[in-house]
């Protein structure tokens, strides 16, 4: 075989194996790609503290499968707020459809994204959480690319995310692989993970690699990201996520 047949064969394998996933997703119909928007389940997953109840300060981020065939490949991320005594929880995420994309509003901090159940990604509260709360409004205020939205290999909504992240001291929050977009680095090739336990290299979003404790082992190919958790086992898959222990849930010890 000659040197540029294999160079493709290897490049057509490669591919099929990246988009093998969500591929699998959508063939056996775990993602919901018929249901319009209006129509799908926005109700809470009753995983935030009422806070009617409630009164102490609580900071959580959510993740949850993208909206229709995009859930195939990965899942929305957005940090919910609630300063102490608040009646209500405020919402910071990127919106792909507005302009500026970054919104910052009241609303239900756990409600599904458009017929997918959230999953907590972190849960900070009491005097921790009242400090994180003014830093994260200020990196959200401050975030870079609020006027430009690009669904791969980024900035996007989970760009936005990684970023204020690594922004907010103590806000230490390990990414799932599935949050596509979240290895787009703003300025440079390296930085620390956002879980702060490691680093990372990245090109552009489009390839890279990290080490960390809370992470493990990643390699980002065209957006796509798999790698093995060695502190709580699992492997982790394009589309797919983990398979094995369940991540930690970052926040107070």
């Amino acid at each position: 075989m000659k040197p540029i047949l294999r160079w493709l064969f290897g490049l057509v394998a490669l591919l099929a194996l990246l988009l093998a996933g969500p591929a699998w997703l959508l063939a056996s119909n775990q993602v919901d790609t018929d249901g319009h928007w209006s129509t799908l389940d926005r109700s809470s997953a009753g995983l935030a503290p009422d806070p009617e109840s409630v009164q102490e300060a609580v900071v959580q981020v959510y993740a949850a499968r993208a909206y229709n065939w995009r859930g195939a490949f990965g899942v929305h991320i957005w940090i919910a707020t609630k300063a102490e005594g608040a009646a209500d929880y405020r919402l910071h995420q990127v919106l792909s459809w507005r302009r500026p994309t970054v919104v910052s509003s009241i609303d239900t901090p756990d409600r599904a994204w458009f017929g997918n159940p959230p999953e907590l990604l972190a849960d900070y509260r009491g005097e921790e959480a009242a400090r994180l709360i003014p830093m994260i409004a200020e990196a959200v205020a401050r975030y870079p690319q609020a006027d430009l939205y690009r669904i791969w290999p980024g900035p996007n909504s989970n760009s936005f995310i990684a970023w204020v992240i690594r922004e907010v001291e103590g806000l230490d929050v390990a990414l799932p692989t599935t949050a596509v977009g979240k290895d787009y680095l703003f300025n440079g090739v390296a930085a620390t993970v956002p879980s702060g336990s490691g680093y990372q290299l990245s090109l552009g979003g489009v390839m890279g690699i990290m080490i960390a404790l809370e992470e493990g082992l990643e390699i980002n190919l065209l957006g796509l990201s798999a790698g093995i958790d060695f502190m709580r086992p699992a492997i982790k898959l394009p589309g797919i996520g983990r398979l094995g222990m369940p991540a930690k849930v970052a926040g107070n010890e």
